[in-house]
């Protein structure tokens, strides 16, 4: 081996490079003096280039600066300097030859290593391989590629960086194979990596970051394994596979990527482990067509879209895997997918932890869905299953079943959701087996028309609403099922329902059941609070057991229906004795002569003039709007203008559903029970809240105007509340501005009219108030401040019954109180605070 010299001076040195290439021998050293060189070299032996200082090579204009055909060529410490035009390499690697940059910077241009294609296929050990090596290197500023691997080469890169890259950083192609470890990848304008044909990547501790299109991008059947890669917000995909391409990630972080992060398409195939993906631009992992995606001990955070979206017949599978805080869905699959999950967590996403629609077919077992808006939604025409796992903290229902396909649930716990717990749509397969539905803001199951679900071992404890709720035509079979601490009825069973209920528990619930004409209902040894429980044929049979609770029919929304031979003067005889309401007294009377000149003038055979009998009533609480409204509906039986004259008083619960199609049919149920009388519905601006666009109540609104067109001589509506808030609702919607022309104001009592009621309690439970506490009362009333807590009526009922107490007290201290201090009410048993 022997050294040559560069200078640009001195005995025995050579003047330019080239020169000294030609005179070299294979393995000899050319050591460069530091300085700008203009020239090309062309290393056709094995020979070594060292730079002492230094030195900035500069090729021929539209040549390439380096081209090395030797088997072992090596550059150390030298700047080479390309044209940047996008046109020849700035280093080029001839096939079969090899080359070693050391310490090196390639600026203004790439490097080009060409390899035979055609050979042994991904055999790259023997004779004709091209192998390049780049150690402590940068690669700079060049166009089209940063590195290019074409053919059979094989490289090897290790703490390298490519900057700045008008094109792809890096190129693989053929049967290229790249071996890199800490390699920083920065600033291109297309894809960090491109790997086609049967090119192999192999990179550990690498960066790619800030590419204009993927970071890595895999075509046709090449091959890469990543590990401890850092991905940073990539253009497009974070890494993108195609074809029948095939990557494996190990412990890498996919940041902040314009589109999907991880996308597999094709006959694709994804492994990862330890990976972590955050604030993906679309989905975190998107796997479509017919590739495969298996990811253990992975998370994925903040995706703009769902987390997981599968679509084709893709197939993913996540063991051991966390999504949390995405937009959209956690796991949404669709068309013939397949997701498998194990051991998995879903936390506050914003649609729905795990969707499952169309054909696609989904197993999770031991998994954990948290805080979703759904937390699972299973509407496939398969199978889909859900096992051994958990759903809590849900913004609507917990689980919803809604598929043709047989959806299983088994050894689940649904809690803490703002919803029903679980919802079986409307003819939907579902089986139901060792599951609990606890501390849910709604129902805990709720069966919807048509379904037959097969339910077992189901728990439902402390829901707030109903325990089971069967809508009309719902059946199944409900067996060794427990119902406890409900503030509805346990069941709820609809017109229609059909449901079979073996060795039932209910306990500690407000009631038993709700039940609607028509339902028809078998329980076989059931119980309630640990009594046998029997139907209400059975009692008429005279078999039921001693001391058994009799299940009987109870609806859910109170009536009163007037006697059928009242008068008109009976009704408007008992308004009068109403205490104050002057003004509303007078606002009936009106409209009762309206009405009977109405009467008058059809049984005349004459037409009707305009007439509106739904009516606002605008006033704060404990004003009398409820008495009112009864007997208002009793008036118009008395006129003939109602059949039944009865009332039926709701609120927005019982119209307003807590899941979609749920609001339609609860307020169709409450008009139906209403016709011939009068739905009243207190507190009515609730079903138009401000500053809620999105709620369920518009729906309440819209199918309440729509029955009250077409029952509009069968029913009549009275809306109550608030004086502004009334007048927000009705012109909430043009449908009830234009049928509610009249508005009745309910106005504060008077404190003399509150001591009236105060008396006409009294009077009616056998009370005399004396005249002293008559004086008391009234200064009590007159120095109550009227605000937000004042009830009016209701204020004057609770002061009676403090009344009643507190001379309870007081008399229970004498020993023998005569019969007129039994009655008497006295200024002392007055509430010292209210």
């Amino acid at each position: 081996m022997t050294n040559r010299y560069v200078a640009a001076k001195g005995r025995g040195t050579f003047r330019r490079i080239s020169e000294a290439l030609r005179a070299a021998a294979p393995g000899d050293v050319i050591v460069v003096s530091a300085g700008e060189y203009a020239e090309q070299l062309r290393l056709d032996r094995s020979v070594a280039v060292v730079a002492e200082g230094v030195v900035t090579l500069s090729g021929v204009p539209g040549e390439p600066v380096i081209v090395a055909e030797g088997l072992e060529c090596t550059l150390r410490g030298i700047t080479v300097r390309g044209a940047d035009d996008g046109g020849p390499p700035a280093v080029g690697v001839a096939p079969g030859a090899g080359l070693l940059l050391e310490d090196c910077v390639v600026s203004g241009g790439r490097i080009h290593a060409r390899g035979n294609e055609t050979g042994q296929g991904s055999d790259l050990s023997g004779y004709g391989v091209t192998t390049v090596m780049l150690r402590r290197t940068r690669v700079e500023k060049g166009r089209l590629a940063g590195l290019h691997l074409s053919g059979r080469v094989r490289a090897k890169v290790e703490d390298t960086v490519i900057d700045t890259v008008d094109g792809i950083g890096v190129v693989l192609s053929g049967n290229a194979f790249l071996d890199a470890s800490r390699l920083r990848l920065n600033v291109t304008s297309g894809y960090g990596f491109r790997l086609r044909g049967a090119s192999r990547l192999e990179l550990t501790d690498g960066v790619i970051r800030q590419s204009g299109m993927a970071g890595v991008l895999l075509e046709d059947s090449s091959t890469a394994a990543l590990t401890d890669v850092r991905i940073d917000q990539a253009g497009g995909p974070g890494v993108h596979a195609a074809g029948t391409a095939k990557v494996v990630l190990t412990d890498c972080r996919v940041r902040s990527t314009r589109a999907s992060a991880l996308v597999v398409q094709d006959q694709a195939d994804l492994a990862g482990a330890d990976c972590i993906v955050s604030d993906a631009g679309a989905n975190a992992l998107l796997v479509s067509d017919s590739a495969t995606a298996a990811l253990t001990d992975s998370r994925f955070d903040r995706s703009t879209y769902s987390a997981v979206h599968l679509t084709g017949t893709a197939v993913v599978r996540l063991t051991d895997c966390l999504i949390r805080q995405g937009a959209e869905h956690g796991v949404h699959a669709t068309a013939t997918s397949r997701v498998e999950l194990t051991r998995c967590g879903i936390a506050d996403v914003g649609l729905t932890g795990l969707s499952v629609v169309d054909a696609a077919s989904a197993e999770a077992e031991d998994c954990r869905v948290g805080g979703s808006g759904t937390g699972v939604r299973l509407e496939s025409s398969v199978a889909t299953g859900f096992r051994g796992s958990s759903v809590s903290g849900s913004v609507g229902t917990g689980i919803e079943l809604a598929g043709e396909g047989l959806a299983s649930l088994e050894a689940v716990r649904v809690s803490g959701g703002k919803a029903a717990g679980i919802v079986v749509g409307s003819s939907a397969a579902a089986e139901i087996a060792a599951t609990t539905i606890e501390d849910c803001d709604g129902s805990g199951l709720v069966v919807w028309s048509g379904a037959r679900p097969s339910v077992r071992a189901l728990r439902v404890a402390g829901v707030a609403k109903n325990g089971i709720f069967l809508a009309e035509k719902a059946a199944g079979t409900y067996a060794d099922c427990d119902v406890t601490g409900t503030k509805y009825p346990a069941l709820h069973l609809s017109k229609g329902a059909a449901p079979t209920f073996q060795h039932l528990r209910v306990r500690d619930c407000v009631e038993a059941l709700g039940q609607e004409d028509g339902a028809n209902p078998t329980f076989e040894d059931c119980t309630i609070d640990g009594v046998p429980m029997v139907a209400e044929s059975a009692v008429a049979a005279g078999v039921a057991a001693a001391g058994a609770p009799v299940v009987t029919p109870v609806g859910t929304l109170a009536e009163s229906m007037p006697p059928d031979d009242e008068t008109l003067e009976d009704v408007l005889e008992e308004l009068e004795q109403q205490v104050g309401l002057d003004r509303v007294k007078r606002d009936v009377q009106s409209m009762v002569k309206l009405m009977q000149t109405v009467r008058m003038r059809q049984e005349a055979g004459l037409p009707a003039p305009p007439l509106s009998r739904h009516l606002v009533f605008a006033g704060n609480p404990g004003t009398g709007k409820t008495t009112v409204a009864r007997l208002y509906g009793r008036v118009l039986k008395a006129l003939g203008l109602l059949r039944r004259g009865h009332l039926v008083e709701v609120d927005r619960t019982a119209l307003v559903g807590e899941y979609v199609g749920h609001t339609g049919p609860k307020t169709t149920a409450a008009v139906n029970q209403a016709l011939g009388g009068v739905l009243f519905i207190d507190e009515a601006y609730s079903l138009a809240p401000v500053g809620i666009g999105n709620d369920f109540g518009a729906e309440a609104i819209a199918t309440l105007v729509k029955l009250m067109e077409d029952h509009r001589d069968d029913l009549v509506v009275i809306v109550a509340g608030y004086v502004n808030d009334m007048s927000r609702f009705i012109g909430s919607n043009p449908g009830l501005s234009s049928r509610f022309t009249r508005t009745l104001m309910f106005e504060d009592y008077t404190a003399a009219e509150l001591v009236a009621i105060v008396e006409h309690q009294a009077g009616g439970h056998q009370y005399e108030v004396t005249p002293d506490a008559r004086v008391a009362l009234s200064d009590l009333f007159e120095q109550l401040p009227r605000g937000e807590g004042f009830g009016n009526g209701r204020s004057a009922r609770q002061i009676f019954q403090a009344m009643t107490e507190r001379q309870a007290h007081r008399l229970s201290e004498l020993t023998a109180p005569t019969p007129d201090q039994l009655v008497s009410l006295e200024a002392a048993d007055l509430p010292t605070t209210y």
